[in-house]
């Protein structure tokens, strides 16, 4: 089969495009034909060596969908999308043609989304499920989501609209804003990162929601410390991701008068037999119209693969998700 492989970590040039064997499940095991594969910014943290866990030769992959070719004969022909902090950093992942998992990773992909379209949805929707799961998200909680436009904050708005939470979304330019507010989910304009961030910011969320946010999702990792100041009475910010060194100033006085926490949210906590049980609990909701998912994808063939790591790593933006030309 031809799959992305390293020897090693610490360079992208130990990325090849080779012929491996196909793997041979064992008993406890599927094979699956990769038919799409999403390309995750820790895909390429595992390559650089930038997680301590990994282990090689491997072929990198978290997110899949594809379809059962050897296993047990109830999941012959299933298809089925994945995700999990094993696929790609201590077992082999779906950057590959086929990959095998174990059968309790299995789970039934969403009918009405395409192989392309559910390989997209794993770790942005696993981050976002854990992380409102985290805040305690439900009805009626005021939510603001920073960075909305972006593929984990697509996922937490469905899902918190889904559950019926009171969203909105702050993005970094007008245009976003109006995407947003043309589906009738309220929205604003960041303010500039500036010495008056903070106070915007606040007035953003207390002009809409009265009293500040209940919680707020910062998606960016850039807000931690003006979004403490915007929570409401007993709220929550809940952090995915830290810029540079992951070393952020805040007013732990802010937070503890307005009785508040900071909710950590790492998605790669959890194997993907775990992430098959959140799966299976949002196939459905995808079945009727109530989460959609992410259409601003560019599919790309995997065998150019290795240019697209090159691409991410230079800063590009996007979400990325590879596929077999021959499907």
């Amino acid at each position: 089969m031809k799959a992305i492989h390293f020897l090693k970590t610490g360079d992208l040039k130990n990325l090849t495009f080779i012929d491996l064997p196909t793997p041979i499940p064992n008993e406890g095991e599927a094979l699956i034909q990769i038919k799409a594969a999403r390309l995750n910014k820790n895909d390429l943290s595992n390559v650089m060596g930038r997680m301590p866990y990994t282990t090689a030769p491997r072929t990198p992959g978290r997110d899949y969908a594809g379809v059962v070719v050897q296993g047990p004969e109830a999941w012959l022909g299933q298809s089925v999308w994945g995700t999990g902090c094993d696929n790609g950093f201590t077992i082999d992942g779906s950057h590959a043609e086929f990959m095998k998992v174990p059968l309790s990773a299995l789970s039934l992909k969403p009918q009405n989304l395409s192989f392309i379209e559910a390989a997209n949805c794993g770790t942005p929707f696993i981050t976002a499920w854990h992380a409102l799961e985290q805040s305690e998200v439900q009805s009626g909680t005021t939510l603001a989501i920073i960075g909305a436009n972006g593929a984990v904050g697509h996922a937490a708005t469905e899902l918190a609209t889904a559950r019926g939470a009171k969203v909105l979304t702050l993005v970094r330019k007008p245009e976003q804003a109006t995407h947003f507010t043309a589906q009738g989910i309220a929205s604003a304009v960041l303010p500039s990162a500036d010495a008056n961030s903070t106070s915007e910011l606040k007035n953003t969320i207390h002009g809409h929601f009265g009293s500040g946010a209940k919680v707020i999702f910062d998606t960016t990792g850039s807000w931690l410390a003006p979004s403490i100041a915007s929570l409401d009475r007993h709220g929550c910010v809940a952090v995915i991701v830290a810029p540079g060194n992951g070393e952020v100033n805040i007013s732990v006085r802010d937070l503890y008068r307005s009785g508040s926490s900071i909710e950590g949210v790492n998605s790669l906590l959890y194997n993907a037999a775990e992430c098959a049980k959140v799966l299976d609990l949002l196939r459905p909701l995808f079945e009727v119209g109530q989460l959609r998912a992410d259409g601003n994808i560019q599919a790309h063939p995997l065998s150019q693969g290795i240019s697209v790591f090159e691409a991410l790593s230079q800063g590009v933006g996007g979400q990325h998700v590879f596929f077999n030309p021959s499907e």
